[in-house]
């Protein structure tokens, strides 16, 4: 390995440092103490020139072995970030233009006892302008990002990730650097490049099977004969293949039978069933005498895209079947955990992944103006049954279809699915990030008749190239061109349909900051949602690591600085409105911190009420619309401490966005609706079997902590993974009902109640906006705090029912069991799941607690 300390320069000489390999020029300056935090206040903007220079990267090394003695000798990058002359002793050996793509040279002739290496980048954001320059026939858009997002231009015309030239939600840091593992590889006869595994159910049989690749390199110019033994003794299965491979690189696709005897444990989503693996040995034993042996874990599961009409609609279905059992997707939208991927650890990617599957998601979707993802990543998905719609590196632009382009493209594409198709999580590839809604919806302002070029451009891509991959590479999952797309419909219409939000097929991307977010009318009552969100602050203490105290306002320049999308603080203002009364504290740290605790009770709420109407519309068809069978509100996780779509802070922080999915993604769930003046509750579950529950409706006055009226609806029938009407009443008559209440002076709270310990969350419905709410009381909140074992025990209690209440412990790491619920009893007891040591003092002192009425 060629890991470790390199040295860096930039392009006239004039910076020298030590830099560490995998890693950036950025990381290295910043690890040097020669810059700042780059997410350090205004510091993307002023850091500018770091991406506009051209750094090199150096070093000599001997290799631990005699030369003379190999036949074979490459230098090999995983990953070169992005635009590199890579030169060995002087000598070139060739050039790098793909972050996504990994890079052989074949160093035989030129290594010596002593080699002196360089990577010499090119700025990535002036190759781009180089680049769109030179595509002169017609210009490929867009040309640059909107200005809030102070990014730089041309990210379509260099395959690179496309958000590290700013995002919506991101900064512009164009890194350069070596970011993945680099190495010398020696052999004499062949070499294992890449060993892959899918697994398949064979019917007819009544069987599983698997069916192993491995692609190997073969020095010499005789093809090379042996066997291969593939054991999986947990599944007494064993067999042996005669072998023979040809010289050069070629592959071998072996299919094992798995023993009829044994009884196979298939792998299940989150919240479905085990996520077994079975250890497999294949031993590779060639006639040249030296044997490979490759241990690695065989997983077992179907998974198929179901695309078919739909009974009293019209249109198709779109919802994935996994080992035969619908699958009603439940999670979020994955995007880069860093700007600078050195930084992003094993840890921090297990902290972000079992938050996810903490709060009872079953899916992400790997977002295509990111990254692919370290192996680690998909490893942790897989152990953690969290399934992964799988992008590729394309979104929200238009791209280029040059020679050289595709050429690059098809080599990055033919190596990701490789590196990635052995991986159960994976149950889908999509070509791009909504490019077939930009042609259609016409974002670019394309004249009607240009139009053609840019579909046959379209076409060429992710059609003609990326799918003619896919579908040679991987056998195992379905593949859409895009996302949005109407799937099948599109692929009628030439792949490019009218209206890719249509809702009667595929999935739909959705967002609204304008209408009131409680009104669920206004949500598309699609097949699956596959983006859909609302923006918020993250929490004061998140903020504070990156600020001073001059940027402590909601409207500083700070603020408005930190904020990369149009109008975004204006839009949670207005949104935060509707239903809530705006922070008028004369302290302005205190309005800074108020109006933070808003957005995200706005956010938290709002997400919500649509993703409950869409666990809701599974099982019905309204007016030809529904069979909703996922929900993946956009976006999971931070890529630095800004406003953001987000449920989890960069750092891992939970939003309150969090706390409340992980009760409306809830394996069982009543939700409540209002459709002209009638209340609905429907029962939700994802259970595999019918429950008989109880149903408990308790309305309370605001004013008091004692119930004004419960009801308790016996021997409810919960249908398996189903969404069914459960309860109905006029509001008026349960105004009348509970004498005393009206719509402003009440609440309502809600929950299913079965047999052995098997309960929903306490779910809620308001009968009117909060800043109408008649009643609310000044509450005296307090939380006495102790520890037990490893997790820590608050114990809050309150004179008056607290809305939203949210438990703060500043920078302290790690989660609560709940946060920012409706109290409407006098004791609750929460728990503190520390992720790094702390103590019971530590605790009482960060604590803060807030709920509805402390906002002033």
């Amino acid at each position: 390995s060629l890991r470790g300390s390199w040295r860096l320069g930039n392009g006239n000489g004039s910076v020298v440092l030590r830099g560490e390999v995998p890693g950036c020029v950025h990381t290295a300056l910043h690890r040097r103490g020669l810059i700042q935090d780059p997410y350090y206040r205004f510091n993307d903007v002023m850091y500018r020139w770091i991406s506009l220079d051209n750094w090199t990267y150096s070093r000599t090394f001997k290799p631990p072995f005699d030369v003379r003695k190999w036949q074979k000798v490459n230098l090999v990058f995983e990953g070169v970030d992005t635009v590199a002359q890579i030169l060995i002793n002087n000598i070139t050996l060739g050039r790098t233009d793909n972050m996504f793509n990994r890079y052989s040279f074949d160093i035989t002739s030129v290594i010596k006892e002593v080699n002196f290496v360089e990577v010499r980048f090119l700025s990535a954001v002036s190759y781009a302008a180089e680049q769109s320059r030179c595509h002169k026939a017609y210009s490929i858009p867009p040309a640059c990002p909107p200005p809030v997002q102070k990014g730089e231009c041309h990210a379509n015309f260099i395959r690179k990730e496309q958000c590290s030239f700013s995002w919506d939600w991101g900064p512009s840091f164009p890194t350069q650097g070596i970011w993945k593992d680099v190495r010398i590889e020696t052999y004499n006869h062949y070499n294992l490049i890449y060993f892959s595994l899918t697994s398949f159910f064979v019917k007819s049989a009544w069987q599983w099977s698997l069916e192993i690749e491995s692609i190997f390199d073969v020095v010499g110019s005789k093809p090379i004969e042996g066997l291969v033994t593939v054991n999986i003794p947990k599944l007494q299965t064993q067999q042996t293949f005669s072998v023979k491979l040809q010289p050069g690189e070629g592959s071998i696709v072996l299919l094992v039978n798995i023993n009829k005897s044994s009884t196979v444990e298939a792998w299940w989503p989150n919240g479905h069933g085990k996520q077994t693996g079975y250890n497999m040995t294949t031993t590779f034993i060639m006639e040249s005498g030296y044997q490979i042996e490759k241990f690695s874990k065989a997983y077992f599961r179907t998974v198929e895209l179901v695309q078919e009409p739909v009974p009293g609609s019209p249109g198709l279905s779109f919802y994935f079947r996994i080992n035969g059992r619908p699958i009603f997707i439940k999670g979020s939208n994955w995007i880069p955990a860093d700007s600078f991927q050195d930084r992003v650890t094993y840890d921090i990617l297990w902290l972000l992944l079992k938050s996810a599957a903490d709060a009872n998601m079953n899916a992400l979707r790997v977002w295509g103006g990111g990254v692919y993802e370290q192996d680690e990543f998909y490893d942790i998905c897989d152990e953690l049954g969290i399934m992964i719609w799988q992008d590729f590196m394309f979104a929200c632009a238009l791209y280029p279809t040059d020679q050289n382009y595709l050429e690059s493209v098809r080599a990055e594409v033919f190596h990701q699915v490789r590196r990635l198709k052995s991986h159960p999580s994976i149950i889908l590839w999509s070509g791009n990030n909504e490019n077939e809604a930009a042609i259609a919806s016409n974002w670019f302002s394309i004249p009607y008749a240009d139009r053609e070029v840019y579909i046959k451009d379209y076409v060429m891509l992710y059609v003609k190239n990326i799918r003619e991959i896919v579908l040679t590479e991987d056998k195992s999952r379905p593949f859409i061109a895009s996302s949005p797309t109407n799937g099948l419909e599109s692929v009628k219409e030439g792949w490019l349909s009218q209206n890719p939000y249509d809702t009667h097929y595929g999935d739909t991307h959705f967002y609204d900051y304008s209408n009131d977010c409680w009104n669920w009318t206004v949500y598309p009552k699609t097949r699956f949602a596959s983006e859909y969100g609302f923006q918020s602050w993250p929490s004061f203490s998140t903020i504070e690591k990156v600020s001073s105290t001059e940027d402590w306002s909601y409207t500083s320049n700070f603020s408005l600085h930190r904020q990369h999308h149009e109008n975004g603080n204006d839009q949670m203002l207005q949104q935060i409105g509707h239903h809530f009364k705006l922070p008028q504290s004369t302290d302005p740290v205190k309005k800074f911190k108020d109006t933070i605790y808003l957005t995200q009770v706005m956010q938290a709420q709002c997400i919500k009420t649509e993703t409950e109407f869409y666990r809701f519309s599974q099982s019905e068809i309204i007016k030809g619309e529904g069979h909703t069978m996922g929900a993946l509100y956009w976006q999971l996780n931070d890529i630095w401490q800004a406003p953001s779509w987000a449920s989890l802070e960069y750092g891992g922080k939970w939003k309150l966005l969090h706390y409340f999915a992980q009760n409306f993604f809830a394996p069982l769930l009543p939700v409540a609706y209002e459709d002209k003046g009638v209340l609905y509750i429907y029962g939700v579950s994802d259970l595999h079997v019918d429950h008989k529950m109880t149903l408990r409706v308790v309305v309370h006055a605001w004013s008091s902590l004692e119930p004004v009226c419960t009801l308790a609806k016996d021997s409810v029938t919960v249908k398996a993974q189903s969404a069914v009407p459960i309860y109905k009443e006029s509001i008026n008559d349960l105004l009348e009902r509970c004498r005393n209440c009206t719509r402003k002076s009440c609440v309502i709270t809600f929950c299913l109640v079965g047999e052995g310990g098997l309960q929903s969350p306490t779910n809620h419905h308001f009968l009117s906006s909060l800043k109408d709410a008649v009643g609310l009381e000044n509450t005296h909140l307090s939380a006495s705090v102790s520890q037990q074992d490893d997790i820590y025990v608050f114990v809050l209690q309150t004179t008056a029912i607290a809305p939203f209440v949210s438990l703060d412990v500043g920078s302290i790491k790690g989660r609560f069991s709940d946060n920012g619920f409706l109290m409407t009893e006098k004791k609750k007891v929460v728990v503190f799941y520390p992720w790094e040591p702390t103590s019971v003092e530590e605790l009482e002192e960060s604590l803060t607690l807030t709920s509805l009425v402390d906002i002033v």
